[in-house]
């Protein structure tokens, strides 16, 4: 992968019950691997533990499938954030072999800000949205709909 195109890359190998009859790794398992990088993500980005902290759900998922994935293949994942809105933000993903840098997989993932205890969505801390900043070295503000 390009070494600034993301925030933060984690290395992969796919488990054997990750895979199908063909030895190929199945597709719902990647939205699993998306998991796997968002947690990365925001254990580098807030050390706690406490995942009661994390004041988002996941809201959105949309993968293309570029190429397949074999059980006996590294993957690398990378992950960064691409926006944040007024009450969410999304991940940007690529899932590439490791070794050939073969794109497998282009993901993103939508978050919505989550009161937990009254059950809705609220606004984006600003906190977190200046630490995303931060940790991402760059402006995030979503970009405008074309819509208007």
């Amino acid at each position: 992968m390009e070494p600034r195109a993301f925030t933060l890359t984690h290395e992969l190998r796919p488990r054997f019950r990750d895979t199908d009859a063909m030895g190929h790794v199945n597709n719902a398992v990647f939205i699993t691997y998306l998991e796997v990088a968002r947690q990365e993500y925001w254990r580098r980005f807030d050390s706690s533990p406490d995942y009661r902290r994390v004041p988002f759900i996941l809201a959105q998922v949309t993968c293309d499938f570029r190429s397949e994935a074999l059980v006996s293949e590294v993957l690398e994942i990378g992950i960064r954030c691409e926006w944040i809105g007024n009450k969410s933000f999304a991940f940007g993903y690529e899932i590439r072999e490791a070794t050939s840098g073969r794109l497998v997989v282009e993901a993103t993932t939508v978050q919505v800000c989550y009161d937990y205890e009254t059950k809705r969505s609220m606004p984006v801390p600003a906190e977190l949205r200046v630490n995303l900043e931060r940790f991402e070295g760059r402006d995030l503000a979503r970009p405008e709909s074309p819509r208007g």
